[in-house]
């Protein structure tokens, strides 16, 4: 029987150099089963604000509706270790809010840990939330929060001196206790070198295939979420294809009175129906 996958667990991973599987999951199917899977980290990310509830921005979504979809995946989730997406409101509009906000995530929704993306105070904030013993998992490159800061949505990392800072910002978060950093959208030979630099594992997302795990929105990865398609998106089925197939056979199928049949119907003994 397959144990409940604990920080030390991801830890050890990278220590083996056994590659690290996330995704992204908003509610109790899905996360369902993802964990039976076996996938390592379920994000409960804030790109539910995109993929699902069909906001602009990730920064429209605030801590009632992440903590509403936590509480969903941890009821489905009995392995994974579970990310909560730490929203921008929570952390970035008021420093002084983080801890308050990161033990939300545990206390009420179960998450074993919380992510927060790379900001200017983003060191206080980090320092502040370990120190409160609440694991944490950086996220540095793209960062969708306040990517109206980094020009938009562009890979980051792509000449020497933002690439040093890259590399300065994950040895900054490793030395504050994170677990773990995201590396999104940095170029492959960057993300190589911030990995092999550091003790704690690296997650890429459009970062390459020498980060020590990957991860990806489920959506994106599903053919669910058809607005737009990132570049470091592999596409493993289209399930919006087969889905509007299925709709459209239900359509005609109710129609022509195809449906539902006498196996989709209850019965009645026809002597109770002569009492009628």
């Amino acid at each position: 029987m397959q144990q409940k996958i604990t920080i030390q667990d991801i830890l050890n991973k990278k220590k083996r150099k056994e590659k690290i599987t996330m995704l992204t999951a908003y509610d109790f199917p899905l996360a369902a089963i993802m964990d039976r899977c076996g996938i390592d980290m379920i994000l409960v990310g804030d790109s539910v604000a995109n993929v699902v509830l069909g906001l602009e921005s990730t920064t429209q979504v605030g801590m009632t509706e992440m903590l509403h979809h936590a509480k969903a995946v941890k009821r489905a989730v009995k392995n994974s270790l579970i990310v909560g997406d730490m929203p921008y409101e929570s952390y970035q509009v008021n420093i002084n809010d983080c801890v308050k906000n990161a033990q939300r995530f545990i206390n009420e929704a179960g998450c074993d840990c919380v992510k927060l993306e790379w900001f200017d105070k983003c060191p206080q904030v980090t320092e502040a939330i370990v120190k409160a013993g609440i694991a944490v998992m950086a996220h540095i490159g793209l960062t969708p929060q306040t990517a109206d800061k980094l020009g938009g949505f562009k890979v980051q990392g792509k000449d020497a001196d933002t690439a040093k800072k890259l590399i300065e910002q994950a040895k900054l978060l490793e030395k504050l206790g994170c677990f773990s950093i995201v590396l999104e959208c940095v170029p492959e030979l960057i993300a190589k070198k911030i990995t092999e630099e550091l003790r704690i594992p690296t997650i890429g997302i459009g970062a390459g295939v020498y980060c020590d795990g990957q991860v990806l929105v489920s959506y994106d990865m599903l053919g669910l979420f058809e607005r737009f398609h990132p570049k470091f998106v592999k596409q493993y089925v289209n399930l919006a294809a087969q889905i509007e197939s299925a709709i459209k056979q239900y359509k005609q199928e109710v129609i022509e009175s195809k449906f539902p049949s006498k196996e989709h119907s209850f019965t009645i003994k026809q002597e109770e129906l002569n009492k009628l």
